[in-house]
């Protein structure tokens, strides 16, 4: 359990964080694109999380 809520916490802080980053470079979006960003946040925050708790690789700790 604590590793899913790790794997949720670091995936959060991504996504806040390239949010931001969005927010930084551009001064508005369409909904379309508010859904494309939200993706690649997603997916990316997940890839993330999941190497950092060492999971990319299946390794258990």
């Amino acid at each position: 359990m604590r590793r899913v809520l790790m794997g949720a916490v670091l995936t959060g802080l991504f996504c806040a964080v390239f949010a931001i980053v969005v927010q930084m470079l551009t001064s508005m979006l369409g909904l379309g694109q508010v859904a494309g960003v939200s993706f690649v946040s997603g997916f990316l925050g997940s890839l993330f999380a999941q190497t950092v708790l060492g999971q990319w690789r299946g390794q258990a700790r």
